[in-house]
């Protein structure tokens, strides 16, 4: 799925998100807002991991993001 899609319904996807990166907080993913240049650069500091190792993350987790038919649930395959 393209960031566009995640920002412009991020609200459902942090329950996803939450679920794969459980050391971001509440107000980390307020302060995200749908941002992947946010999401990497939180979830860089949380892991302490490298900006390449935070965007394929990031990516790899977006891509695995699927609408189902109905748009009324949103659901992750990670």
């Amino acid at each position: 799925m393209n960031w566009d899609q995640i920002e412009s319904k991020w609200k459902r996807f942090t329950g996803a998100a939450t679920q794969h990166w459980s050391k971001l907080t509440d107000d980390d993913w307020q302060k995200i807002t749908g941002k992947k240049e946010r999401l990497v650069a939180i979830i860089q500091e949380r892991y302490g991991i490298a900006k390449a190792e935070a965007e394929r993350q990031a990516d790899d987790w977006s891509g695995a993001l699927k609408y189902p038919q109905n748009d009324t649930h949103l659901a992750s395959r990670l």
